[in-house]
């Protein structure tokens, strides 16, 4: 089977290589760009269904490229999701989750005190191998102390935060988040970079937008290949667009700022076939987690049909919008059923590269390239982890939940709902409730709700548990954790005097150092 998936591996290389040549003949591996939005929700595109019909480009895209209706984050929330993709790995093995509690979400707010490790191997450093020039505009995420700067873990370039813009802060309890173009801080969110909460009112988007347009000119004529990582976070709460955005959707300030994002995505599609490098350029679109219903209608978007939405292992919260374009690559028009993770676009990408994932750790992510350039499907399970608990998987059309949590009565009572209007007797639970012995099964096909389980006497549940129940234990059983980086914070560790404030008059006093636990309460 080894040697079968290896010859495969190599026809595809030799599609790619042939049609694509540098100035010199010899073989060039194509750009890559991948276009990670930030709490945006598998409903939110036209494509998928969404009414108002608002995204032009974004279904464009679809209409070139390839859509996949079943394609999942690793994770309800921010952090480990990108965690994720940028290892291959679940957020379980690369040390993005938290210990503090069972089933617990847990990010990097700028009091927590880990990061991404350093045994942990980033797409970044592994695509330096094939010659790729690396850059990340947007979001990092996986820890803002020094030691976890995305240029020490690949990227050659960076404009962006290193945490949720969050804010406005009084720089005396808690500093406003940092902005950094490379090493060092440029200004901070609400300062040199305003976000105007009333109007909604943000430039971020059109200065995200053009540090990607000229990225990509200055590697086109300087002859390299290039991964973009355009990690933008106009459409998680508190939600922002530009001037000429804000008030020209019908959703409303979420809307405009999906607009604004749709016609983003539109200028860099559009430059690279002014370029003439479509072919030799690989982009792909997708979600970090669904959409934050929490924050909806004013400020979240839209999950379709599933249930329930971010911080929760239901579909709403872990099954994102994805699309792949690569004009003469990948056939125009084509919707792949294959079930897709953040994670494979890991593995995809250093299979482009003509790389080999890692050998010395497991990779969960799959190389999509046979289902992008051939049409296969491949059987794999999709494991959904909240916190250290393996509460869902799913396995061809089937679901089976062995854990259900929205979050505490307490919480709930409070009004924070994750699930509005859509309350599942039984399965949208507000305690933790396990089903491990006789898991909640769903064939998602006829049910994307979760509304109806199978009947546990059914000869259609015995026969579905009978197929996932090795799966899962084979997993459990060969999962080694990695340590978890989410359990401590600490007040002296925020963002008080970043790399490059002594520059700009911006270095603020900490606090005394008091490490404690994390408190994630869902």
């Amino acid at each position: 089977m080894a040697a079968v998936a290896a010859a495969m591996r190599w026809r595809l290389l030799q599609v790619i290589s042939v049609a694509v040549l540098g100035a010199s003949g010899t073989p060039q591996p194509p750009n890559i760009l991948l276009l990670l939005m930030d709490d945006m929700g598998w409903g939110d595109l036209g494509v998928y269904g969404e009414p108002s019909r608002e995204t032009p480009n974004l279904d464009r895209m679809a209409a070139e490229g390839m859509l996949f209706p079943n394609f999942y984050t690793a994770n309800p929330l921010c952090s480990p999701s990108r965690a994720a993709l940028l290892t291959g790995r679940l957020p379980i093995r690369n040390g993005f989750y938290t210990t503090n509690g069972q089933a617990r979400n847990a990010y990097t707010p700028q009091e927590v005190v880990g990061g991404i490790p350093d045994t942990e191997l980033l797409l970044p450093e592994l695509l330096k191998g094939a010659g790729y020039v690396s850059k990340i505009v947007g979001k990092w995420h996986l820890g803002h102390r020094p030691r976890f700067h995305p240029l020490k873990h690949g990227f050659d370039e960076w404009f962006g935060s290193p945490n949720c813009h969050f804010g406005p802060y009084d720089n005396r309890a808690r500093p406003n988040i940092p902005v950094y173009r490379d090493w060092e801080m440029v200004g901070r969110f609400y300062e040199e970079f305003p976000i105007n909460h009333k109007t909604g009112e943000a430039n971020l988007t059109q200065i995200y937008l053009q540090e990607a347009l000229d990225f990509i000119k200055r590697q086109q004529a300087a002859q390299r290949p290039f991964f973009l990582y355009w990690a933008i976070d106009a459409t998680h709460a508190p939600v922002y667009a530009s001037k000429p955005f804000l008030g020209t959707s019908q959703r409303g300030r979420y809307g405009d700022a999906v607009r604004e994002i749709d016609d983003s995505v539109g200028k860099i599609l559009n430059l690279l076939q002014d370029l003439r490098i479509v072919e030799n350029t690989f982009v792909f679109f997708t979600s970090d987690n669904g959409a934050a219903l929490i924050s909806a209608p004013k400020e979240g978007g839209s999950n379709g049909p599933f249930l329930c939405g971010k911080q929760t292992t239901f579909e709403g919260g872990m099954r994102e919008p994805a699309i792949a374009w690569w004009p003469g690559r990948i056939p125009a028009g084509q919707v792949s059923h294959q079930l897709g993770s953040i994670m494979d676009l890991f593995t995809t990408s250093l299979s482009l590269a003509g790389l080999e994932p890692p050998s010395d750790r497991v990779i969960d992510g799959l190389d999509l390239l046979p289902a992008m350039l051939q049409g296969q499907l491949m059987e794999r399970p999709i494991f959904y982890y909240r916190g250290n608990t393996l509460m869902a998987v799913t396995l061809g059309q089937y679901k089976a939940h062995f854990w259900t949590w929205t979050n505490s009565w307490e919480e709930f009572r409070q009004g924070v709902d994750f699930c509005p209007g859509q309350n599942v007797s039984g399965v949208t639970t507000h305690t933790q409730e396990e089903h491990t012995k006789l898991p909640l099964i769903f064939h998602l096909g006829r049910d994307p709700g979760e509304r109806y389980p199978l009947s546990f006497a059914s000869t259609e549940y015995l026969n579905v548990l009978d197929r996932i129940t090795p799966v899962v234990q084979q997993h459990q059983e060969a999962l080694v954790p990695g340590q978890p980086q989410l359990n401590v914070c600490n007040q002296a560790v925020m963002n008080w005097a970043p790399p490059g404030c002594e520059k700009l008059g911006k270095c603020l006093t900490p606090p005394e150092s008091v490490p404690e636990k994390c408190s994630w309460p869902h």
